[in-house]
């Protein structure tokens, strides 16, 4: 290996992204800000690094996140590895005073400690949008449905919203008073749908947490099944919210798949209620996730919820864009030519230096086209 291409190597999890899909992923997060924009949502960017107690404060990230010492202050600094707590700090700060609800969007980069088996990247680009105040069933539907709304408009086909209730299944594991190791193990088999599990480490307590697996799936069966089962009073506040979030999006958009798994919990450890994640067919993982959480602390505290889009999955799930119309205009040619070709939406290459034969030299820079005295014409085949 040559010493040019060990320096160009990058670690384990980041990439170069070149051309065209570095403009296609920036197009689409101009896409998805538009629409969300349409809604009242309004963008805020904060910063990549900030002091590690406020980043990490009660966000769950500290595993996920690279930490390095500020020369100004002397103290330690975090790479954000999710925008969303830095919104939350944004809401309950210097925006604090701002009429509630609050709707903010925003677009950055992240960076992990390590990626995921579904999302080996480490860096990668959220989309994100954040409704911080109201407490009702009205805003998750918000959420969810301008999420789906935007996607559908981008071009994903096969669409469909997995909804879940994590408070669900750890207030009916709060009512059998098991000890911390029994709690997980048993956890861990409801993440996994272990049937067999469950029944082994649930023992005599077995019976609603079976009826809950049997709850998974179309969002009419597996609410009517939900509706059923015998739940303590937590888990039937979250059960009943879950149902009024999934009825108030199915009533607004019938045709969208909508699947209901009220045992769901890996990844949305901090979420307080109805929480979601977008799947699309034939996609590998999640076109983003979201839910509902609180911000703030103590007296302060406020509720919120808010959505994440993944543009390196929806570069997966979206139709490629249409070549632009790229034409090659020779050294020689009038100033204006180039000029007027981009007014009329051309990509007008221009030719620093007269050329042997101008067809060789577009189809070498990539044209489609090239300039004439006579107009514009397509490369000899």
């Amino acid at each position: 290996m040559t010493e040019l291409a060990e320096k160009a190597l990058l670690p384990t999890g980041l990439q170069d992204i070149l051309p065209p899909d570095a403009a296609f992923e920036a197009a689409i997060a101009e896409q998805l800000l538009g629409h969300v924009a349409q809604y009242g949502y309004e963008r805020v960017k904060p910063p990549l690094v900030e002091f590690e107690d406020g980043l990490l404060a009660g966000a769950g990230l500290s595993e996920q996140t690279f930490r390095l010492m500020d020369p100004v202050s002397r103290r330690m600094m975090a790479v954000r590895s999710d925008v969303t707590p830095q919104v939350a700090r944004i809401a309950t700060s210097r925006l604090s005073k701002a009429p509630r609800p609050l709707r903010l969007s925003y677009a950055g980069d992240i960076l992990r400690v390590e990626g995921g088996e579904l999302r080996p990247d480490r860096q990668f680009c959220q989309v994100g949008f954040e409704l911080i105040g109201p407490a009702a069933a009205t805003g998750d539907a918000e959420v969810i449905l301008m999420a789906a709304e935007a996607l559908t408009a981008l071009g994903v086909e096969g669409l469909s919203v997995d909804i879940t209730a994590p408070t669900l299944v750890t207030a009916v594991l709060e009512s059998l008073a098991l000890d911390g190791e029994s709690a997980r193990d048993l956890r861990g088999a409801l993440d996994r749908k272990d049937d067999a599990g469950v029944r082994a480490l649930a023992g005599d307590a077995r019976a609603p947490l079976l009826a809950l697996l049997q709850a998974v799936g179309p969002a009419g069966p597996a609410l009517a099944r939900l509706a059923e089962i015998n739940l303590p009073a937590g888990a039937r506040r979250a059960a009943d919210a879950l149902a009024e979030v999934a009825g108030l999006i199915g009533e607004a958009t019938p045709g969208l798949a909508l699947t209901i798994d009220p045992v769901e919990h890996r990844s949305f450890e901090y979420h307080t209620g109805t929480s979601f994640a977008l799947f699309a067919r034939g996609v590998r993982g999640e076109l983003g996730r979201g839910g509902r959480y609180t911000v703030g602390q103590d007296s302060s505290l406020e509720t919120a919820t808010g959505g994440t889009l993944y543009l390196d999955t929806l570069l997966r799930a979206l139709p490629r864009p249409a070549v632009a119309r790229r034409v090659y205009v020779p050294a020689s040619a009038p100033t204006e030519a180039a000029r007027e070709l981009r007014a009329d939406g051309w990509v007008a290459v221009a030719g620093l230096e007269v050329e042997a034969n101008a067809q060789d030299e577009a189809r070498r820079l990539a044209c489609s086209h090239t300039w004439t005295k006579s107009g514009v014409q397509p490369l000899d085949e």
